[in-house]
């Protein structure tokens, strides 16, 4: 096996978090090289010239100029993706994640746009922290009362949440005022979302559908052009008959098959067990 597919491979088994840490990770190194080139991706503080760069709203959480920072944000990622994608879909994560980095990013611009002063001079975000801040209190507000391992320790994942928090508010009368107004911003998008899934109301299925418009377009411009080609009637939809005969057994092999994993083996009738005879034959 050659080095290139050997990746492809491993690649191909990550989730969806580990393969954003696989991008940001490759961001990182491109900005040892090119850290110019980098400088295009932060998210401005200046609202009019966010407006001009307006991908920067999202990419500056893929930019990391110093390892810790990198690091930091990463492990974070890596700990919460093994409790997210257990229980909610790859689609949920990414909708959390990216919304997440938008809120952090729009309530960073709002800040500086309201309270100019106080946050200082002209300044960039970059840095995944809010999107990930969004995942994790989306998590600590969706099972508050969930214990997890913290050292030697059992804490609930409310308490996580509500001291994340209270140190980014305090964080707000330091160095990093703007950083940790983004990480609010994400939390903020976290909690939200969480609440109101548990009422019902999924707020991130608009930007789902926004995404998959976009996926859409893409996989639509990789078609080939339109060809004439010659009716079988032996076919229906382009299958053959004996196709949908195929696929009609294993369905109903599938459907065997959970049976036996919910209620045994003997809960199978003679004709169902005399068809996975065959099938197995």
């Amino acid at each position: 096996m050659s080095l290139t597919t050997d990746i492809k491979y491993k690649l191909a088994r990550l989730n969806i978090l580990e393969k954003i840490i696989a991008v940001n990770v490759v961001v990182f190194l491109v900005g040892l090289i090119l850290p110019r080139f980098l400088r295009w991706f932060e998210l401005p503080s200046n609202a009019f010239t966010a407006l001009v760069n307006p991908w920067t709203i999202v990419s500056y959480a893929f930019v990391h100029y110093e390892f810790l920072h990198l690091l930091f944000n990463m492990l974070w990622l890596y700990v919460i993706a093994r409790m997210f994608l257990n229980l909610f879909s790859p689609k949920r994560a990414l909708n959390i994640y990216f919304l997440g980095a938008i809120s952090g990013g729009a309530m960073f611009l709002l800040g500086y746009a309201l309270l100019p002063s106080f946050f200082g001079g002209n300044s960039s975000l970059v840095g995944a922290s809010a999107a990930v801040r969004a995942l994790l209190i989306f998590l600590c507000a969706y099972m508050p009362n969930q214990d997890v391992r913290v050292f030697m320790f059992n804490l609930k994942l409310w308490y996580i949440g509500v001291g994340l928090v209270v140190l980014d508010i305090v964080g707000l009368f330091g160095l990093n005022a703007g950083g940790n107004l983004a990480h609010l911003g994400g939390a903020l998008l976290g909690y939200v979302y969480a609440t109101q899934l548990v009422k019902g109301n999924d707020i991130g299925s608009g930007f789902e559908r926004f995404v998959d418009a976009i996926a859409n377009m893409f996989k639509a411009s990789k078609k080939g052009p339109l060809k004439t080609v010659h009716k079988n009637k032996s076919k229906v939809g382009g299958y053959k008959k004996s196709d949908f005969s195929q696929f009609n057994n294993q369905k109903k092999i599938d459907i065997i098959l959970d049976k036996i994993s919910k209620s045994g083996y003997d809960s199978l009738t003679a004709e169902e067990k005399e068809l996975l005879f065959r099938a197995g034959k």
